[in-house]
């Protein structure tokens, strides 16, 4: 489930009698200055033992153990996904009712660690704000590719391909498009002159597409990205101006590459 959808119910989450929330903020951007040797490995090791060590200090055996249990299933997992780190991890997670939230990010986050009653949320809470849900579309000649985001997460994503005997866009589940049928070189050729002498016609129905999915899906932002001049004619169908927009041909590029370029370019 998306982080973003995930809020709610970690507003909501408590426990009755004492602490039992482990919250974890940790920066893993290699970009940052102070993460050029991987030091959020450092960073990890003595947040979770200062934790224990207020506990070893503390008489709630209790909460101790189930400490211990938590420290032990965080630090595994993120052994376990070193490759999938992306700029930074969000983790809550408690024995009380299985809370087990585990999030890899596009943005960057401020490390810290809490042992507390509740999950701590005021950072979750800021990169909402910072980084509402979003539409990042990334128009070609006949595939635009739509990325539906939200705190640097993918929610979804999807690929329109333009069939050239309706004349309209059809959508598939996922970004790739290897399936397509191959034709020849000719054919190929026509179609692409087609498309080009009447992009703007058929970029203004596609651009209904999107703007139905911002409806739908609540986007606050739409971004491009693009070819200039594909961007530049998609732009001109939206009614909704784009927040931003990324030059550059991205398609076939992992979509944490896309949203790495367009949060931080």
């Amino acid at each position: 489930m998306a982080l973003e959808n995930e809020l709610q119910n970690l507003k909501d989450f408590t426990c009755a009698e004492s602490k039992c929330v482990l919250s974890i903020y940790l920066n893993t951007d290699p970009a940052d200055q102070d993460q050029q040797k991987g030091e959020w490995k450092i960073r990890l090791k003595n947040g979770l033992n200062r934790i224990q060590e207020y506990l070893d200090a503390s008489s709630d055996e209790s909460e101790l153990k189930s400490y211990k249990k938590l420290k032990k299933k965080v630090d595994n997992e993120i052994q376990q996904n070193r490759t999938a780190l992306q700029k930074g991890v969000i983790i809550f997670a408690s024995e009380h009712e299985d809370l087990w939230s585990v999030h890899y990010l596009q943005v960057p986050v401020e490390t810290s660690f809490h042992w507390e009653a509740s999950p701590v949320l005021d950072q979750l809470n800021e990169l909402h704000e910072k980084y509402p849900r979003a539409g990042v579309i990334l128009p070609n000649q006949d595939e635009v590719k739509v990325i539906d985001t939200s705190l640097g997460e993918v929610n979804d994503e999807r690929t329109y391909q333009f069939d050239p005997g309706s004349e309209d866009w059809s959508f598939k589940e996922g970004l790739a498009s290897s399936d397509r049928t191959a034709s020849g070189a000719s054919h190929v050729d026509k179609l692409q002159q087609r498309f080009e002498e009447n992009r703007h016609r058929f970029y203004k129905k596609m651009a209904g597409n999107v703007e139905q999915l911002k409806k739908d899906r609540g986007w606050k932002e739409v971004y491009l990205v693009g070819e200039a001049e594909m961007i530049r004619s998609f732009e001109t169908s939206l009614r909704t101006k784009p927040a931003g927009s990324v030059n550059k041909n991205l398609n076939n590029a992992a979509t944490t590459k896309v949203l790495e370029e367009v949060f931080h370019s």
